[in-house]
């Protein structure tokens, strides 16, 4: 893998659900449980048309697999259903912890999530980053999700740096697409790793040592 020449940013913007938080086992849980409603199989197929979408997305593409006739019944019960089972079992990802607070130290931090408010909060609270950032954005509270740029720009604005001097952080394709949207930088950290993704560098996780050698080369004092 091409590790990207080293470049300061400004700010930090982070993706939630499968980046910081493995709260992607959580919404399986939830999103397996609506087709077995409908007495449908849920596999890595299935998985793989939802990974990044923003709920009201998601529960079309759902509501379109098992054809059920509304998409915002479906929308309903995989809220509450996600929600109860991130409560139950959502946890920090590998190597979030430890490079949120180093990044925290000398930068900025924003994270800008798919999901609602309800759920952004739950998720990071779960995840022990109740307090860390100094702003967060939800899907709810713009005007389009990811993969339009809304969230990102949003997050930028509201940390006061433009976004092409922000670096983002995503796991998924939807979200790769909405930060490079916005015009900044992006690493990836793969939820489905066999896909190939056009960010500006793939790592296997937040506690990958090239990418922490990166980030060492990029922040002083990081």
């Amino acid at each position: 893998m091409k590790i990207p020449p080293a470049w300061k940013p400004a700010a930090v913007v982070f993706d939630c659900d499968g980046l910081l938080v493995d709260t992607e086992t959580c919404w399986a849980v939830a999103e397996s449980e609506i087709f077995a409603r409908y007495g449908l199989p849920f596999g890595p197929q299935q998985k793989a048309l939802l990974i990044g979408k923003s709920v009201a997305h998601e529960a079309h593409e759902i509501a379109k697999a098992v054809g059920a006739s509304s998409a915002r019944d479906i929308e309903v019960d995989l809220l509450e259903l996600a929600a109860q089972a991130i409560r139950k079992g959502a946890r920090p990802m590998p190597g979030a912890v430890s490079l949120v607070e180093r990044v925290g130290r000398v930068l900025p931090m924003a994270v800008a999530s798919n999901s609602p408010r309800r759920l952004v909060d739950l998720a990071l609270e779960q995840g022990q980053f109740g307090r860390t950032f100094r702003e967060t954005v939800a899907a709810d509270e713009v005007g389009r999700p990811k993969p339009a740029p809304d969230l990102y720009i949003e997050a930028c604005r509201r940390l006061s740096v433009a976004p092409g001097q922000a670096l983002a952080f995503e796991d998924s394709m939807t979200g790769v697409l909405a930060a490079q949207a916005a015009g900044m930088k992006v690493i990836c950290i793969p939820t489905l790793p066999e896909l190939e993704y056009p960010a500006d560098a793939v790592f296997d996780s937040l506690g990958d040592r090239r990418l922490l050698g990166w980030l060492t080369a990029c922040i002083p004092s990081f």
